[in-house]
């Protein structure tokens, strides 16, 4: 059965408090009609930290778009191979026992991939498959574990590497006022994430099944309007709400594979907001506790987008992981409204 293993996590060195955030929301926008309301959304997310590639002075320029995504290049380029490495000394592997590269990243944009880039640097194997994924937002976490078990399905004795770099400051933009980029101004944070996934051998989750469903005519809900100075993320109101149509398709997946989805052991799940964990504990009959890893994300690092379930993941492993044949569920979920989940359960391998 394919491994995912334990990941490997980094944030940028500059950090923003949710003190500083609400201080410069009421420095920036003194004039904005909605202003109040914007504060008590970006306190409510319960984000306590971020971190960001650049010092705040700097994110809060805009320089344009072409100058951002080369900062992003820049950025990407000078932090993943680190993250990539201790990824493969978590599972034991070396760049050479590599079949193919997941890399996931909605906040910049390179042609040749960074997968590309990743097999001349870091001396790949030159067949190494190539799997970049550059729009699902958020839910590309999961999708990367999802595409990462299926080849390990078709190629039994294969290793994946999923790779996520997310730098969501590069995506600021100073003149939309709207309150949905206001509140994501306070919510997503940058971070690297990578972990292997292994065909044979390896500790961590034994993935068993794995699914994707879309809310019908839900696509405009989470966006990027993508204009001359970049990236213009936007977020409808009625996101929030979002667990109450994929709860289904989550106990559907654990039904299908004999589960009950309200009585698993662990659970790791794309923290995009509170309301977002509450309403799945409320909705799968779960206690919030279940959801502690997705929380501490949240609070220390933000919403780092594709990158949390990975960091969730690793904060199992820091607590201990969990007992031998533990069964648990994985989610992420972003635009479309689009969710990729999976089942496994924990492995500890024996030499």
């Amino acid at each position: 059965m394919a491994t995912l293993c334990r990941p490997a996590v980094a944030v940028p060195e500059h950090v923003i408090t949710q003190a500083q955030t609400l201080d410069l929301a009421r420095t920036l926008h003194a004039d904005h009609p909605q202003l109040e309301l914007a504060l008590r959304l970006i306190e409510n997310t319960g984000v306590q930290k971020r971190h960001i590639v650049q010092p705040i002075e700097e994110t809060l320029k805009h320089p344009g778009f072409d100058a951002r995504n080369a900062r992003y290049e820049a950025e990407a380029k000078a932090r993943v191979p680190e993250v990539v490495r201790r990824a493969l000394d978590e599972a034991e592997l070396r760049t050479a026992d590599i079949d193919v590269i997941i890399y996931v990243s909605c906040t910049g944009f390179m042609m040749p991939s960074m997968t590309a880039w990743l097999i001349n640097e870091m001396e790949f194997d030159t067949d190494t498959r190539q799997i970049p994924i550059a729009q699902l937002g958020c839910a590309a976490g999961g999708a990367a574990v999802n595409r990462a078990h299926d080849f390990c399905l078709a190629y039994p004795e294969a290793n994946a590497l999923i790779v996520a770099c997310e730098f969501c400051s590069l995506c600021y933009q100073p003149t939309d006022l709207g309150i949905g980029n206001l509140l994501s101004n306070g919510l997503f944070g940058d971070g690297i994430a990578a972990a292997v996934v292994r065909g044979r051998g390896g500790t961590g989750i034994s993935l068993e099944r794995n699914r994707s469903y879309l809310v019908p005519g839900t696509e405009d809900w989470i966006a990027y309007d993508v204009r001359s100075t970049g990236f213009h993320f936007q977020l409808d109101k009625r996101v929030p709400g979002t667990m109450e149509p994929l709860a289904p398709a989550l106990k559907e997946l654990a039904a299908l594979h004999g589960w009950d989805a309200s009585q698993l052991d662990f659970y790791i799940i794309h923290a995009g907001g509170p309301r977002i964990l509450d309403d799945l504990s409320k909705f799968l009959g779960v206690p919030s506790e279940a959801f502690r890893f997705s929380r501490a994300t949240l609070t220390e690092y933000g919403n780092i987008a594709s990158a949390v379930v990975l960091d969730a993941l690793r904060r199992m492993f820091e607590e201990g992981g969990n007992r031998d044949a533990a069964c648990g569920l994985l989610a992420g979920f972003g635009p479309g409204i689009t969710a990729e989940m999976s089942l496994g359960r924990w492995r500890q391998h024996e030499e």
